[in-house]
């Protein structure tokens, strides 16, 4: 997996217990996990760890405002009703499509995707690849991204 892949992996992982438990301090949550929940203790400047913080505080930091894409693409599903890991999931994809520059959305997507292949049900990569290309064509996204 690459560093990217197990830092969104490790974001997925955090995000998902911050639905109960609020992420007061982000560098605690990753000091944590890097500790106590990787199958291999993860050293402090890890790239993949890095790469989560930017991850998790970039989600966190816009929650509302994802939440808002979501909802408005995800017709016949509210957030409370979607799967926690799902919508963790979509979060992290929408603030990639919309927030971060040096991913291209169909990457964006895809990693999405495949963090639903591997933490998900069986109809998580679907449903994620659904609302996350429909947010992908979304004008407003769009412009956030350079897309037309």
């Amino acid at each position: 997996m690459s560093v990217r892949g197990k830092g969104r992996a490790i974001a997925l992982q955090l995000l998902y217990q911050s639905d109960w438990n609020t992420i007061k301090d982000v560098d605690e949550a990753i000091t944590d996990y890097s500790r106590n929940l990787a199958e291999k203790p993860l050293p402090e400047g890890n790239p993949a760890l890095a790469f989560a913080r930017t991850r998790i505080e970039g989600v966190l930091g816009y929650k509302m405002e994802l939440d808002a894409i979501i909802g408005r693409h995800s017709r016949r599903w509210r957030l409370e009703r979607m799967s926690a890991v799902d919508r963790n999931i979509l979060r992290l994809g929408v603030f990639e499509l919309c927030h971060c520059e040096d991913i291209p959305p169909r990457v964006a997507i895809n990693e999405a995707v495949e963090l639903a292949k591997k933490f998900g049900s069986d109809e998580s990569p679907a449903f994620v690849n659904g609302i996350l290309d429909s947010i992908m064509r979304d004008e407003e996204c769009a412009e956030k991204v350079g897309q037309s």
